[in-house]
């Protein structure tokens, strides 16, 4: 499928989705924001993608924020809507989507870009990335989940500090603080997040699939019992029995 805003490339299960508005620093706009919706759509079923990498274009940035000038206008039901259909369509999708999604920073990553780094599974970063929440200075909160999702990341008080002041933070500091896994330099960016997709995609996509559904659930009380049921289910999948002959084997398993 080809889309307006998006570069896909897909090889070995491993898809690189490239976010691609370079003359707006890939801010998101209504039709980036349609077009990752609509990628997730498709590559929910495609047994050619195992894992996900979500990068923008360039060297400076990975989603500079939202397109201020679609929403300018909006009155207060406009503004709820509008981050009710985000959430929806695509942070919420990309949160719960069933494969494995990498976010990789490859520079600004700012408001809507954070947060939909946030919502991928895992974040690295490279050495020139920035990253921020400057809501507040256009007199707004984030709206697609930064409130919710930063907090469970770094901690209340640094995620509050974050959004009070607007201010961007390095890697390196996003690294110490725990927002992003891993920061490497801009030239092994997209080489080291393929290293770790095809790490991921050498095990079972169905024990990672019941992983992210109750990792999604660990601050709920409801994380404990679906941790549990979710163990006994995969006692009666294949990949279990393909993982237990592999390992009385002393082979690698076939997933």
């Amino acid at each position: 499928m080809e889309f307006e805003n998006l570069l896909v490339e897909i090889e070995n299960k491993i898809a690189v989705v490239t976010l691609n508005r370079p003359a707006s620093l890939n801010a998101l706009n209504k039709g980036l924001l349609e077009d990752i919706s609509q990628f997730l759509d498709g590559a929910r079923e495609n047994d050619a993608i195992r894992t996900i990498i979500l990068t923008g274009s360039g060297e400076k940035s990975f989603v500079a924020g939202a397109d201020i000038k679609e929403f300018s206008d909006f009155n207060g039901q406009q503004g709820e809507q509008l981050a009710a259909k985000g959430q929806n369509d695509v942070f919420n999708k990309v949160e719960n989507f069933p494969k494995p999604i990498l976010a990789a920073i490859n520079g600004f990553a700012l408001g809507g870009g954070l947060e939909l780094a946030m919502s991928a599974h895992f974040r690295i970063a490279s050495e020139n990335a920035k990253l921020g929440l400057p809501e507040v200075t256009l007199g707004l909160i984030p709206g697609y989940g930064g409130t919710q999702r930063l907090p469970k990341l770094i901690g209340k008080g640094r995620a509050a500090q974050m959004i009070f002041t607007a201010e961007m933070i390095t890697a390196n500091r996003a690294y110490e603080m725990g927002l992003v896994n891993e920061v490497v330099p801009q030239s092994e960016l997209i080489e080291r997040a393929k290293t770790i997709a095809s790490k991921i995609i050498s095990n079972s996509s169905t024990a990672i699939e019941k992983a992210i559904q109750v990792i999604n659930l660990s601050d709920t009380d409801k994380g404990f019992d679906a941790e549990i049921k979710a163990f006994g289910e995969l006692f009666d999948e294949k990949d279990f029995k393909e993982g237990v002959a592999a390992f009385l084997e002393k082979r690698k398993p076939n997933f």
